[in-house]
């Protein structure tokens, strides 16, 4: 279906993009005119982008005055509509709050879950039932709070468990007044809603007050509540210096995106949430952040001054603007934490890239380091496997050559092989390669076994080498890079040649990360062979003729050392396999 883009104003605004009459992707821009055409031009696309180029047959926008309103209104009708192709940063489910039953005498307190607060009743949103259920038992521990039904409540005829546990003051069988009962209820919303030190302080000055009055009992009350709430917050487990604090962190890996978000009140940590996204549902960290702090917000009544984030956004001024806008509240959004804050900091960091962690299998992670490299190196074709060759030698001799192989699971330690190489080659790198070459390519017409692609550990020569054997052999279609070391070898200054120069890789990249665990896989390999074959232990049975190293093993296995083989009989040596009577009095005249 044709589309009229002539028809897009050039304001800030939302647009809706439909297909057959349904909603399939919102988003807002500064200028709606060039943001909604950017997804029609002729410029190569993401897949989310093609896909929504592709279904959408009908435009729909609407202006706003400034950006600030478009991002407000963009975060209402993704949550409302909630579009194919637009990620919702939160779950579909209500959020915990405390909840006073303020109707009653003796309120209770308790979890109950709304997706809006509706009054004074509630205390929260929290980002976790857990994290309710702990700030019950504090202010149970503290205030003394019940936390039974009405319906336990009206047939109570004594005090229950919880009061034998100093939780509870038995309001149902009269053991507290009503007024002194709402005195700890409206203590209890005051914890929760300020810091410790300050509901410390206002204890100390209640007794204060009981004892100029002569309540001498009330002050007692009052002293073992504040000695529960000093020995409360030396249980504490988890406590930072910072009072209230919300910190924010986006991570982008294997094409997913990991959100953590960590809330602090008070100086303790009242809870975390993560988020995983796949990475064709967001088009930049930036717009995952707007759609995070917003949503997160959405419904807060709890919303501190200071929010944290991990990576700089060039909407900050955007997002605190639409904050203050829409809750009246003046928030300064930070990237950088004090020094009592860092651990907390980098607490969330780790959160974000762990929530990828945990969802990738082995077979992800390669699969897309894999797809990465064969982009990277301009291939038309996929990479389902690579063979990496490293060839070792001591001083010259006894050299070795390693071949290790990788597929979209990992390394594949059944089609490692290790080549011992010919004396005359010791020492000849290029000599080695092309011995070993030879020998491999022999066994590629099994296609099972054959790699799309070779890298060999060594420079520009070792590159052109064997790109010339290759080019030789019947599989002239196999790709070959090579990997050489950097300055003094320190790692992540190593260069990358093909057969068009030197390829450019991003240190950080899967792809080179991907060459450099082969790499190092096939020296580990190589080397490991090298001290094996190196350090073959020398001994006096090596000097008797007729005895190789299977024999030599023989003996020693049966008889344990040198020794006990010179004392053992001829009869004795007679008993092992592959030893006749001559070689038997060989070894006794050799060794006594």
């Amino acid at each position: 279906m044709e589309l009229n883009l002539k028809k897009v104003p050039e304001t800030p605004g939302v647009y809706k993009f439909f297909n057959n009459s349904e909603i399939i992707y919102i988003g807002k821009a500064k200028n709606l005119k060039k943001r909604v055409s950017s997804y029609f031009g002729n410029a190569q696309k993401d897949r989310k982008t093609s896909q929504i180029k592709k279904l959408t047959d009908q435009i729909e926008t609407f202006t706003t005055k400034n950006e600030v309103e478009a991002l407000l209104l963009e975060q209402m009708l993704i949550r409302e509509n909630k579009p194919k192709f637009n990620i919702l940063l939160r779950d579909d489910k209500t959020y915990p709050y405390i909840y006073f039953s303020l109707d009653h005498d003796f309120p209770s307190v308790s979890l109950k879950r709304t997706k809006q607060a509706v009054d004074e009743k509630y205390f929260g949103p929290f980002v976790s039932s857990y994290a309710v259920k702990s700030s019950i038992k504090e202010i149970q521990k503290i205030f003394k709070i019940r936390n039974c039904s009405d319906n336990t409540f009206a047939s109570r005829t004594r005090p229950c468990i919880e009061h034998q546990m100093k939780r509870c003051s038995a309001p149902c069988v009269k053991n507290i007044t009503s007024n002194d009962y709402s005195e700890d209820i409206t203590s209890a919303k005051s914890y929760l809603s300020s810091s410790d030190s300050q509901t410390i302080d206002r204890l100390k000055k209640e007794i204060e007050v009981s004892v100029s009055t002569l309540a001498f009992e009330k002050a007692a009350e009052i002293r073992d509540r504040l000695n529960r709430l000093t020995l409360l917050r030396e249980e504490q487990s988890v406590t930072t210096l910072a009072k209230d604090l919300d910190i924010f962190s986006a991570y982008e890996d294997n094409g997913y995106l990991g959100v953590c978000i960590i809330v602090v009140r008070r100086g303790k940590i009242r809870g975390t949430k993560t988020n995983l996204i796949k990475k064709g549902y967001f088009n930049s960290i930036e717009s995952v952040y707007q759609g995070a702090i917003l949503n997160f917000y959405n419904n807060n009544i709890d919303i501190p001054n200071k929010v944290l984030c991990i990576n700089k956004l060039e909407s900050k001024e955007l997002i605190e603007a639409a904050i203050k806008k829409k809750h009246s509240i003046n928030i300064k959004i930070s990237f950088t934490p004090s020094k009592d804050i860092r651990p907390l900091f980098s607490l969330c960091k780790m959160n974000s890239q762990q929530v990828i962690s945990n969802h990738l299998s082995k077979e992800d992670k390669y699969t897309f380091a894999f797809k990465e490299l064969a982009k990277d190196l301009g291939l038309s074709g996929d990479i389902n496997r690579i063979e990496t060759f490293d060839v070792s030698h001591f001083s010259g001799d006894r050299a070795i050559a390693s071949c290790v192989v990788f597929s979209k699971t990992g390394s594949y330690k059944k089609g490692y092989r290790l080549f011992n190489i010919p004396k005359e080659f010791s020492g000849n790198d290029i000599g080695s390669l092309e011995n070993v070459l030879n020998r491999r390519l022999r066994y590629f017409d099994d296609k099972d076994i054959k790699p799309e692609l070779i890298v060999i550990d060594g420079g520009k020569t070792q590159l052109k080498f064997t790109r010339s054997i290759i080019k030789a052999s019947i599989h002239n279609d196999i790709k070959v890079i090579s990997i050489a070391k950097g300055g003094n070898r320190v790692r992540a200054t190593e260069t990358i040649f093909s057969a068009n120069g030197i390829v450019e890789f991003d240190k950080y990249s899967k792809s080179y990360l991907l060459l450099q665990e082969m790499r190092d896989e096939a020296h580990r390999f190589a080397i490991s062979a090298q001290r094996k074959k190196n350090t073959i232990k020398k001994s006096k049975l090596d000097l008797i003729p007729g005895i190789g190293q299977v024999l030599k093993t023989r003996l020693l296995n049966k008889f344990k050392n040198i020794k006990t083989i010179s004392e053992a009989s001829i009869k004795d040596l007679m008993t092992l396999k592959g030893i006749n009577e001559k070689i038997a009095q060989q070894i006794k005249i050799t060794l006594n």
